[in-house]
């Protein structure tokens, strides 16, 4: 009986151990924790920026293996933002991102590969104007820990650059668009 005790608290300590290793977090883009900011080249001469208002995800992160992690972000693209009503219009419409027609943007990883020193490439397929490509995201962990609401949290920032092309569309001059994200995840 004691053989059997000591091996269910051994199972028990282990299922514990891993679901307290790895766990998944909610993206905190609704306390405005999170942001999804753009930038292009405005006719060759200089950049302008602005972010995607609306998006929601998940990640699973496990600091014992971050290879193990996944992360799932939808975003809106009617809710780009470049702080110019007019461009906004222009952007969102058929000649660019054509958001009547293709209303949601998702990217999902399909592997992630640990770098050390907290940080990794993710790759993984975006859905965007209705094409799906693979890309990689230069990531970095930025911080984890307890929150002063009770809560624990994990701050995620990635970068890459799109060829709008790849997606069916063109932005001159370049056709480039460069993506910052910055996540913020309360654990479930």
């Amino acid at each position: 009986m004691r053989v059997i005790l000591l091996c269910l608290s051994l199972v028990y300590s282990l299922v514990w151990t891993m679901s307290v290793d790895a766990a998944e977090y909610v993206i905190d883009s609704r306390g405005a924790h999170a942001s999804i900011v753009f930038k292009f080249k405005h006719i060759g001469i200089s950049w302008l920026t602005g972010q995607f208002k609306s998006f929601n995800g998940t990640f699973t992160y496990d600091q014992n293996d971050p290879g193990a992690s996944k992360i799932v972000v939808e975003i809106d693209p009617a809710s780009l933002d470049s702080n110019h009503a007019e461009r906004d219009k222009h952007i969102r419409g058929e000649d660019y991102l054509n958001v009547a027609r293709y209303p949601q943007a998702r990217f999902e990883s399909t592997r992630i590969e640990p770098l050390g020193e907290g940080k990794a490439t993710v790759y993984g397929n975006l859905t965007l104007h209705g094409q799906t490509r693979e890309i990689a995201i230069d990531a970095n962990l930025t911080g984890q820990g307890n929150d002063p609401w009770g809560g624990y949290r994990v701050g995620l920032e990635g970068f890459t650059v799109l060829s709008t092309t790849d997606f069916g569309f063109k932005m001159p001059p370049t056709n480039e668009v460069h993506l910052e994200l910055y996540l913020e995840g309360v654990r479930r």
